[in-house]
């Protein structure tokens, strides 16, 4: 019986090895892959965008007057935001600036920079984002800027301020206003966008609010959609939203 007891265990003793050596060499199933960010089905796909964040650098732009948190800081977060919505839409989107770094200390070189950048890839359209402000504490709202006789900036700035208007529901319901700013003296439509504006206490809350940021972009992609929805003929009885909320107006850049 001993030397029969010392033989089963010497058997179980092997099997118990081969099952953990083939427990050892066997692939191991591997971890689910982490799914991609699923891109909307959207007429933007395919598109390049420029998309700028305001000032930078040096350059710090208007100064919250609660906060006192700079206009660059806040460009660069919607712009950020932006670029997050396009994408989502299967926009290749360009960066002029990810961070505090611009391309130059003199303003129009720094300009001058991000203007060639975009027309070095190609961009077909520019969005600047700005943040506004105004002596008076009490002029709040969103609006967009396009330079004087060009048609498809002036139609892209209508269907932007459109689409601010209904997703953001401001007090103060401005029309896009034609402006004399160098960053909209680009060949491909050309916008700039104050978001609200800095000296009025209740906007300023809502402009360093993430979520409210989110609104912004959000509305940015759906004007910028619309835009391209009008100018294909895809929406064309549309064209008179956009149309409704242009000033015939001109601002000068400061």
């Amino acid at each position: 019986m001993g030397k029969m007891l010392k033989e089963r265990l010497m058997i179980t003793g092997c099997a118990f090895a081969v099952l953990l050596l083939l427990a050892a060499v066997s692939p191991r199933p591997a971890k689910p892959a982490v799914p991609a960010r699923p891109v909307m089905a959207s007429c933007l796909n395919g598109m390049t965008i420029c998309v700028d964040a305001g000032h930078g650098g040096k350059d710090g732009g208007a100064r919250a007057m609660d906060s006192r948190v700079w206009e660059r800081e806040m460009n660069l977060a919607v712009a950020k935001q932006v670029q997050e919505k396009l994408e989502q839409r299967g926009v290749k989107v360009i960066m002029t600036r990810t961070g505090e770094s611009t391309f130059s200390d003199e303003k129009r070189e720094d300009l001058t920079q991000r203007m060639e950048l975009a027309r070095e890839e190609k961009a077909d359209l520019l969005l600047s984002i700005h943040m506004n402000e105004y002596r008076s504490r009490k002029e709040s709202g969103p609006q967009v800027f396009y330079r004087m006789g060009q048609e498809e900036s002036r139609l892209l700035a209508g269907t932007l301020q459109s689409a601010l208007i209904e997703t953001l529901q401001p007090e103060k319901k401005r029309s896009a206003l034609a402006g004399d700013y160098y960053i909209l003296s680009m060949e491909i439509p050309s916008v700039l966008i104050e978001c609200g504006f800095l000296s009025n206490s209740a906007e300023e809350k809502k402009l360093l609010d993430e979520n409210y940021q989110s609104l912004i972009a959000d509305a940015v992609a759906d004007g910028v959609e619309e835009f391209v929805r009008l100018r294909t003929g895809l929406d064309g009885e549309k064209q008179e939203t956009g149309e409704n909320l242009l000033s015939g107006e001109e601002a000068s850049e400061t």
